[in-house]
């Protein structure tokens, strides 16, 4: 039994070895961090628009209808079809109870969801006067975002992998060495979120019909976009 057991603790020492990240040799793990902030210049609308109907026909064209009125208007926001989603539908039967608790077909309901893309976020406001306006049914959510996504993303890679290298050359210095080869780079997470003021949750703004009440127009604050990246380097160490 006591052969068996060191036997164990053998091949878990092993199999430890091996599946450690870290090179045998000397070596420094550092991680780097970085973000940058962004001014949102786009609003991504998701829209829905429901009909309920005697037959489910009816219900389609109700909701096509009210979504081509919406598609026309387009136009005076300079929103063109490329930045306008509007495929889906489905259609499904109502069914409400009685007091016996027995099963009545009400009718059926018709469902589309629209996502639109606004490049000028001085028109939001219109634009969601405008879709209530043609009977738009909910303003489901709001997203600020930038066209300069992909391109910042790609900086704020580079600055998180200089301060990888700064920190490690910082601290190798310190103890009177220098950095050697890189032995790993793990995968590196790139995240988003937005900001306004000290409000760091703040990811979007929803909005519903029941909300647009106001006398006054909307007023909607746009917030910053910050990016970030973390990348975990592994360096060889050489004396000096």
């Amino acid at each position: 039994m006591k052969y068996i057991s060191i036997i164990a603790l053998l091949a878990f020492s092993c199999a430890s070895i091996a599946n450690n990240s870290l090179p045998n040799n000397r070596h420094i793990a550092v991680t780097g961090t970085a973000q940058l902030e962004a001014k949102p210049d786009l609003a991504v609308v998701q829209f829905e628009v429901q009909s309920l109907k005697a037959k489910s026909i009816d219900a389609k064209k109700d909701v096509d209808n009210r979504v081509n009125d919406f598609l026309a208007g387009l136009s005076r926001f300079a929103i063109n079809e490329d930045n306008v989603s509007a495929s889906s539908l489905s259609t499904q039967p109502v069914y409400t109870y009685d007091d016996n608790d027995k099963q009545q077909l009400e009718g059926y309901s018709a469902n589309r969801r629209l996502k639109v893309t606004l490049g000028d976020l001085t028109k939001l406001n219109d634009l969601m006067d405008f879709a209530l306006s043609v009977r738009i049914d909910e303003i489901e959510s709001v997203t600020l975002k930038s066209s300069d996504e992909d391109a910042i993303k790609d900086e704020v890679n580079a600055l998180a992998v200089k301060n990888a290298k700064d920190k490690g050359t910082s601290l190798a210095n310190a103890f009177g060495a220098k950095l050697g080869h890189i032995y790993s780079i793990n995968s590196n997470s790139n995240n988003s979120y937005y900001r306004y003021g000290a409000n760091s949750d703040i990811e979007r703004i929803e909005v519903t019909g029941s909300r647009m009440k106001s006398k006054e127009p909307g007023r909607y604050l746009q917030e910053n976009i910050v990016f970030t990246s973390t990348i975990n380097v592994v360096f060889d160490l050489v004396l000096n």
